[in-house]
């Protein structure tokens, strides 16, 4: 299994959907469209009031994706974003058969971000409230990223800058630096 980091704008549902698209078998779960894709009324409210979904359904969304997947084979992009739920990642995996094999955190300069949240054109993505989601994200990653360390997780920090391709061609030479070219075992 391997973790997709990064703050919104950073390019990284896109770098996880081509890395699934080239690798047989390999599969993209991205904890959005997970969620989006629910059809637990009570969820979709809080999503829709820009709400917090508790950690329990997050798991147990996580939980049955996990469990209709290829073992190992995942891309798992938007989680875990709390350090709670990546403690119940690492504790849950190994009776899933499933292991976290390396993490990529792409790191784009905050003036890059803005720059490519402000042409997406979305209302919320204003400057204050890109910055927001910067601190929001910085606050939640970092011990989220010093547990997985700890835990023995490989973490690679990989340049999000640049075309699509180029950051594709760093993230396969890490992969492939952590012997993970053909399979994510």
């Amino acid at each position: 299994m391997i973790l997709f980091f990064g703050p919104a704008g950073s390019g990284k549902s896109v770098q996880g959907q081509i890395l699934a698209a080239r690798k047989e078998g390999w599969r993209w779960l991205s904890m959005g469209e997970l969620l989006r894709g629910t059809h637990d009324a009570e969820l979709y409210k809080i999503m829709q009031e820009g709400g917090l979904v508790p950690d329990e359904k997050t798991n147990e969304i996580i939980d049955e994706a996990l469990k209709s997947s290829d073992i190992n084979k995942i891309i798992l992009d938007g989680y875990p974003r709390k350090l709670k739920q990546a403690e119940w990642l690492i504790e849950h995996q190994e009776q899933k058969g499933k292991s976290v094999s390396l993490v990529i955190v792409l790191e784009v300069p905050r003036a890059e971000i803005i720059k490519r949240l402000e042409l997406r054109g979305r209302a919320d993505d204003t400057p204050e409230s890109i910055n927001e989601r910067l601190i929001t994200y910085r606050k939640q990653i970092y011990p989220i990223l010093n547990y997985l360390t700890e835990q023995g997780v490989h973490i690679a920090h990989i340049d999000g800058t640049g075309s699509v391709g180029q950051i594709h061609d760093r993230i396969i030479e890490e992969l492939e630096s952590c012997n993970l070219g053909h399979h994510a075992g």
